[in-house]
């Protein structure tokens, strides 16, 4: 039997034991007002009285007490089982008044019938929470066995017993109605059994669950760390490749620039002096922004360039500076840039032509790149043709690699061949965001 199916049962045969004491106190006090006109009616009323110590309630307050006080304790219990009621000092009020409602009950009717204190307990047991309600629990059972004691009751408050009742009928009627008193009695606790057991069995098999979730709870959070001491041991390894990313294209570019400007330098000494003193000052200008972007780059900040400048305008700047130290000619065949890009796809674009000039100065000895933009069905392309050696096989260094890894980043494309000298193109799949103009040379 599932938990579910366990619930059920259990909330049928309290419903059950409800329906079944209503049905009873219906019927003694419907026996009690029956009996009482029958005294009436034939005149031995007087026989009826003399061996009583008190005087019997009518008849029609007896039967009308008994099912209000009944009807009362029913929405009591209704409201204590279903009303989910965190506050645990309304809730002892709660059970104090069924209490009181159940005492009412068995008052009305002469002590005649204790079944319904077995729905009191029932009410007790289901909302029993632990140690903080167990005082009450043993307080309360205590309390319900006294009021439940026909001989201490009766000291306490003037009944007229059931006893009383039976001896206006015959011999043969008194022994069937006690015998079906006695079986109503059976009937209701072999119930109340039936429900405590169910009660008993679900709430175990909550406890169980419970313990299941808890279980799966803490092995999931020690997934959880581990997840958690693995996300940081890969981003402390993209924050090693970024920084290896930024200082081989912002060094690597500035040092190749100097390189080959001091190689310059080196040639013009002595014929052109003047002609050095111009080139010094111009690698002193491509150092000192090669430290400004290193600078930048361990603090996760973008090209100096790109802070101050248009992506169209630090680029052309770039190439003008690189040209410089260099002597490379850099040619821009077509420039189809974007109407807008996000700083991300800035930097990627930036630093694909960087390494671009880069390879081309440092591995391909070019004397002229050309840089074409272009917007295609498939994105942005980026490429970069110089007129250097070439070689037979390409072998992905540190700068194609960082640059595969820039390009993924963007779920983009990096294709290289070597012909005519070296060929780089990257696609970005940037689209939508272009100009009218297809040839902005701006």
């Amino acid at each position: 039997m599932t938990d579910s199916s366990r619930e059920q049962a259990a909330s049928g045969l309290h419903n059950l034991l409800y329906g079944f004491n209503g049905l009873v106190i219906f019927l003694f006090a419907g026996f009690m007002n029956v009996t009482q006109q029958k005294i009436a009616q034939s005149m031995t009323a007087r026989s009826f009285l003399e061996p009583l110590s008190t005087v019997p309630w009518p008849a029609q307050r007896i039967f009308f007490l008994a099912i209000l006080s009944f009807l009362l304790l029913l929405g009591l219990s209704y409201v204590y089982r279903e009303g989910r009621i965190q506050n645990f000092a309304l809730k002892y009020s709660l059970i104090v008044f069924e209490i009181c409602c159940c005492v009412l009950v068995m008052r009305s009717i002469n002590m005649a019938y204790d079944g319904v204190v077995l729905l009191v307990v029932a009410d007790l047991v289901h909302g029993y929470e632990g140690k903080k309600q167990r005082l009450f629990l043993v307080v309360a059972m205590l309390a319900l066995y006294l009021i439940a004691n026909y001989n201490l009751a009766a000291l306490q408050m003037k009944i007229v017993p059931i006893e009383a009742y039976l001896t206006y009928y015959t011999p043969a009627v008194q022994g069937g109605l006690k015998a079906v008193s006695n079986v109503f009695t059976s009937l209701n606790l072999v119930i109340f059994v039936l429900y405590m057991t169910m009660l008993v069995q679900s709430q175990h098999q909550e406890k169980e669950h419970i313990k299941s979730l808890n279980a799966q709870l803490n092995a999931a959070n020690e997934q959880l760390r581990d997840y958690a001491l693995e996300a940081e041991c890969m981003a402390e390894t993209r924050e090693r490749n970024r920084l290896a990313r930024e200082i081989h294209d912002t060094l690597g570019h500035a040092l190749t620039g100097i390189a080959a400007g001091i190689d310059a330098c080196l040639a013009t000494i002595d014929a052109a002096p003047d002609f050095t003193k111009g080139q010094l000052q111009k690698i002193r200008e491509t150092a000192r922004h090669g430290i400004t972007d290193i600078r930048r780059s361990v603090n996760k900040l973008r090209p100096d360039a790109l802070e101050k400048l248009l992506l169209h305008e630090a680029l052309k700047q770039m190439a003008v500076d690189f040209s410089a130290s260099t002597g490379m000619h850099i040619v821009w065949s077509r420039e189809d840039w974007p109407a807008s890009l996000r700083k991300d796809e800035e930097e990627v674009v930036y630093r694909i032509v960087q390494e671009g000039l880069t390879n081309a100065n440092r591995h391909g000895q070019a004397t002229r790149v050309e840089i074409c933009v272009e917007h295609t069905p498939e994105g942005l392309e980026i490429l970069l043709h110089d007129n250097g050696i070439g070689c037979r096989e390409i072998t992905p260094g540190f700068g194609l690699r960082h640059m595969q890894e820039r390009v993924s980043l963007l779920r983009g494309s990096l294709h290289c061949e070597s012909e005519n000298g070296f060929i780089i193109k990257a696609i970005l799949p940037i689209g939508g965001r272009y100009s009218d103009k297809s040839d902005d040379r701006r």
